[in-house]
């Protein structure tokens, strides 16, 4: 499930929505994003997520199916926050389940790997030093691309003009 959103979520009802009733579930994995208050010796003291509405859900969905294609899973969330948050704010969680902890720890891992360089969101952070729009990490997109299988000579991951 996707849900790109403006308003707070509570980790502890997430979890209890994916498991309630789901037998087959072995384990859980999962990761929570939080704004820091600083980058180096700056401080930061908020961030503005934006994002590009359709486009921003087409291709949460894509890496969701990529996971699902890769792993056995019973079931996947994905909740991305956009709007201005404070330090200590969280930004996303990520939660894959599956019967089996490998699975769910592999497949979380990689969602989170992906979301950082693939997801169409762009970060504004308030410094003490004026704005800052945040760039790519070289090596965020290190990590991700490890995560690449070649078949055919394609990519697993879909590409953006592929529908899944």
């Amino acid at each position: 499930m996707i849900k790109v959103q403006e308003e707070d979520f509570d980790v502890g009802e997430e979890f209890s929505r994916m498991t309630t009733g789901k037998t087959a579930i072995g384990g859980l994995a999962s990761f929570v994003g939080l704004v820091r208050d600083y980058d180096g010796d700056e401080q930061i003291t908020s961030m503005t997520l934006e994002h590009y509405p359709g486009m921003t859900e087409k291709e949460l969905k894509r890496l969701e199916a990529d996971a699902r294609r890769r792993w056995e899973l019973e079931d996947v969330l994905i909740i991305h926050r956009y709007g201005k948050l404070s330090p200590g704010d969280r930004i996303v969680l990520v939660v894959t389940a599956s019967p089996h902890r490998g699975a769910a720890l592999e497949s979380c891992q990689f969602l989170i790997d992906w979301l950082k360089t693939k997801a169409p969101f762009w970060k504004l952070e308030d410094r003490t030093s004026g704005k800052k729009w945040v760039a790519a990490r070289d090596e965020d997109s290190v990590t991700a691309n490890r995560w690449l299988r070649i078949t055919d000579g394609e990519p697993q991951i879909p590409s953006p003009d592929k529908e899944i």
